[in-house]
C-alpha cells in the first residue's frame, strides 16, 4: 500500500504539542550529500512539501533538488520558540555565542557529518542539555554514532513519528469529575519542601524527573526564583537555584531536580 503524501507511516509513534527540529539529507545524485536543518510541528507534511518544492510550502534551499529523507528529528522542546532558536544555532555554529568556540568545519568532512557533531555537541551545551529532549533516527540506514554522548535523560530511539493534537477531555468526563472529584490519600502526606506545609492537588507543583519526588507550591516555588534565592554571589538561577534547599539523589545530587521543576516555568529557556 502506497503511503499518503503528508500522512505519517502505520505505527510511528504519536506525540503531542510536537516541536522538532530536522535534518534532510539529498538523495538526488547532482546534489547528493547536501543537508538541510529546519522546524516542524508536522515533520511528515514537511517532508512532502520540500519534496513537491517552494511552491507547496517547501523551502528554496530544498526546492527542485529533491528527493529528500528526513533522517533525524529532534523533539521535546516546550514551546516553538525554543525549537526556532535551537534550529537557528544548529544552522548557524559560527554565529551561534554558546557554539562560536566549536571547531569549524573540516575540509574533507562531510556535511552530513559536521551536522551531527554540530548537534552532538548542542546536545551537551546548556541551556539545550537541561531540556527534554528526544533524539530520533527515522531512517535508520543512516544512523551512526555520535563523538560526544547526549545527556542520560535524552533517549535515542529510531522509527517514524506523529504529531498529534492534545486531546481534550469530554464534557462528560468534567462533569463526572465535578460531581465525585478523585481525592488521593497521598495528599495528606504531601509536604512543601520550601514551606514544609501540607501540598494538595490544586497548589502543588512536581518535578518532571519521573524518578523525583519532589513537591512544591506553585507560589512558594516562584517566590523562591523571584525572590533572591539563587544561591550565594550568584546572578543566574540555574547556577545555584535551590541549591541549600533542594536534594534529588535519583539524579545524583543536590539541586540537580531544578532541572525538572524549572520547564514548567515560562522563563526557563535562557539564550
Amino acid at each position: 500500500m502506497t503511503q499518503a503524501i503528508g500522512k505519517a507511516p502505520p505505527g510511528a509513534k504519536e506525540v503531542e504539542d510536537f516541536f522538532g527540529v530536522y535534518l534532510l539529507y539529498c538523495l538526488n545524485p547532482k546534489y547528493k550529500a547536501r543537508t538541510y536543518i529546519g522546524f516542524t510541528v508536522d515533520p511528515n507534511r514537511r517532508i512532502s512539501q520540500h519534496n513537491r518544492g517552494a511552491g507547496a510550502g517547501g523551502a528554496m534551499r530544498t526546492s527542485n533538488k529533491g528527493p529528500w529523507e528526513m533522517v533525524l528529528i529532534t523533539h521535546g522542546f516546550p514551546n516553538q520558540i525554543a525549537a526556532l532558536r535551537f534550529e537557528w544555532s544548529w544552522q548557524h555554529p559560527k554565529r551561534s555565542r554558546r557554539l562560536n568556540q566549536l571547531p569549524p568545519k573540516k575540509s574533507r568532512e562531510k556535511s552530513f557529518d559536521y551536522c551531527l557533531r554540530v548537534l552532538a555537541s548542542m546536545l551537551n551545551t546548556e541551556p539545550w542539555s537541561r531540556l527534554p529532549l528526544t533524539v530520533r533516527w527515522l531512517n535508520p540506514d543512516f544512523q551512526q554514532d555520535f563523538h560526544l554522548d547526549p545527556p542520560l535523560h535524552m533517549p535515542m530511539v529510531q522509527g517514524p513519528v506523529k504529531s498529534v493534537k492534545p486531546k481534550k477531555p469530554s464534557k462528560k468526563a468534567l462533569a463526572a469529575a465535578e460531581a465525585d472529584p478523585v481525592i488521593s490519600d497521598e495528599e495528606d502526606d504531601l509536604v512543601c519542601n520550601l514551606c514544609f506545609r501540607s501540598v494538595t492537588s490544586a497548589t502543588r507543583m512536581d518535578c518532571l524527573n519521573p524518578r523525583c519526588r519532589t513537591v512544591s507550591h506553585a507560589i512558594c516555588l516562584s517566590g523562591a526564583f523571584f525572590g533572591g534565592r539563587w544561591g550565594a554571589g550568584s546572578d543566574d538561577p540555574y547556577s545555584g537555584f535551590l541549591h541549600d534547599v533542594l536534594q534529588c539523589a535519583a539524579m545524583g545530587g543536590p539541586g540537580q531536580e531544578k532541572e525538572g521543576m524549572l520547564q514548567k516555568h515560562p522563563g526557563y529557556i535562557r539564550y
